[in-house]
């Protein structure tokens, strides 16, 4: 496996996904607004439920745009070993940035999961950060490394909310 691969696995998704979520339910275990125990939710059956189709979405997106970024893009999802070629393909084809959504679901499953709100308000902040870090330096940096290509793709297919339709430029 890719050297590059593991060691942005590890850094990127493991620490928004694992570390940080389980630092702020240890440090809110049993507080009024932080984490119950998964069995003292039970009675929220619906949340649950909500929890693991949401997982589920968000796990699909992240194994499918990491794979079209290793195999199509040949590159890896981290700014230190990005993509060579852009991808546009897949779920690219709909949205701008699937991986970060993906993402994003994970983060409403764990919070759901856990009836927490300090996962919740984690969320919002991972969401925030990256709305201002996306457009000032990461679609900066895409559209000098692909240029004229990226524009295109980026009048074409927005950021958030998903296309209807597949974009085919």
């Amino acid at each position: 496996m890719n050297k590059e691969f593991v060691k942005a696995l590890l850094i990127l998704p493991g620490n928004v996904l694992v570390v940080i979520p389980a630092l702020i339910l240890w440090a809110t275990w049993g507080t009024v607004e932080g984490a119950y125990a998964p069995d003292q939710a039970a009675p929220q059956l619906w949340r649950f439920w909500v929890a693991l189709g949401c997982a589920a979405l968000g796990l699909v997106l992240a194994v499918w745009t990491v794979r079209d970024f290793l195999t199509v893009g040949e590159g890896t999802p981290a700014p230190w070993a990005p993509p060579k070629r852009l991808v546009v393909r897949g779920p690219y084809r709909y949205l701008r940035n699937p991986m970060i959504s993906g993402v994003l679901f994970m983060l409403v499953a764990e919070s759901l999961f856990f009836g927490s709100l300090p996962l919740a308000g984690w969320l919002a902040v991972f969401f925030l950060a990256n709305s201002i870090y996306l457009p000032l330096f990461e679609e900066k940096g895409l559209e000098k490394r692909f240029g004229a290509d990226y524009l295109r793709y980026k009048a074409n297919v927005p950021r958030w909310l998903p296309r209807l339709t597949p974009w085919k430029g």
